[in-house]
C-alpha cells in the first residue's frame, strides 16, 4: 500500500516505542524482502504519555479524548506541554503538569504583549535562530529550542526590541505555537467582562490620587480574588488574568 501510494522508500515512519519489535523490525524485513529497498529512511519512535506510571491507553481505561481535555485547556497549552518534552521521552500527565504548562507559555506571552513584534522573516544567521535550528536538527530536540526562546524572551524584555520580539514569534510558529494576540492569551479565563475591569482600574487610580490607599489596596484585593492580577507602571495600569 504504501509503495502503490505515497512509493518506495517514504521519509518518516513513526510509531510508539513499544513497536519498534517485532513490529517495525518485521516490516523492514518483509519491505526489503520483497522490494530490495528500504520502507522508510526515518525510524522515529514516540515515548508513552503516563498516568499514575501507568501508559495512558483505552485497554486500561486511564485515557482522556480531547474534547474532555480541551474544556480544561486550551489547545495551545496542550501543544507546548507535548513539545517541552522530547518525543522519545515518556511524558506525565497531570493536571499540574499543565498548569505549569500554561503559566510557562504565558511568561512568553508577556515578553510579546510588553513589545509589539516585528514583522521579519527569520534570519537563521542570528544566534538565537541558529542556537534553535541546531537544537531542532538535532533528533528534533523541542527541549532545547524551547529554551532558546525563554532566553529570547528574556532578551525581548530587557532590550525592549522588537526585532526580538518578532524574531520570538517567527520561531514559536515553527512549534505552532505564540501566534495568537499576546492580551487575549493573557486575559483568558477572566469571569469579569473589561468595561467592569476597566471602571474598577479607575476606581482605585482615583482612591490612590486622593491618598486613599486603604481603598485603593482593597479594589485591588477584590481584583485579585476574581481572578485579575493588576500590574502598574510608568504609562499607567494593565491587568491580565491570574495563573
Amino acid at each position: 500500500m504504501v509503495r502503490t501510494i505515497i512509493g518506495q522508500p517514504i521519509d518518516i515512519h513513526g510509531g510508539g516505542t513499544d513497536l519498534i519489535f517485532p513490529h517495525h523490525e518485521n516490516e523492514i524485513a518483509q519491505s526489503e524482502g520483497a522490494f530490495g529497498a528500504p520502507l522508510a529512511n526515518y525510524w522515529m519512535h514516540n515515548g508513552f504519555l503516563n498516568i499514575d506510571g501507568e501508559k495512558m491507553s483505552k485497554s486500561l481505561g486511564n485515557f482522556f479524548s480531547l474534547p474532555e481535555v480541551l474544556r480544561l485547556y486550551d489547545a495551545q497549552t496542550v501543544r507546548f506541554f507535548l513539545v517541552r518534552g522530547h518525543y522519545r521521552s515518556e511524558l506525565g500527565w497531570s493536571d499540574k503538569h499543565l498548569d505549569d504548562a500554561r503559566a510557562s507559555l504565558r511568561r512568553l506571552y508577556t515578553a510579546l504583549d510588553l513589545v509589539a513584534p516585528a514583522d521579519a522573516a527569520i534570519d537563521w544567521s542570528d544566534p538565537f535562530a541558529a542556537r534553535f535550528k541546531a537544537a531542532m536538527d538535532n533528533d528534533f530536540g523541542t527541549p532545547e529550542a524551547v529554551a532558546v526562546l525563554f532566553d529570547l524572551a528574556a532578551e525581548v524584555n530587557r532590550t525592549k526590541s522588537p526585532q526580538l520580539a518578532g524574531l520570538l514569534r517567527a520561531l514559536g510558529a515553527t512549534l505552532g505555537i505564540l501566534q495568537g494576540d499576546p492580551k487575549a492569551f493573557l486575559r483568558a479565563g477572566t469571569t469579569l467582562d473589561e468595561a467592569t475591569i476597566q471602571r474598577m482600574i479607575d476606581e482605585r487610580a482615583a482612591a490612590k490620587s486622593a491618598k486613599n490607599f486603604a481603598e485603593a489596596d482593597r479594589i485591588r484585593k477584590e481584583l485579585l480574588e476574581q481572578g485579575i492580577v493588576l500590574k502598574d507602571s510608568p504609562t499607567g495600569t494593565t491587568w491580565e488574568a491570574a495563573t
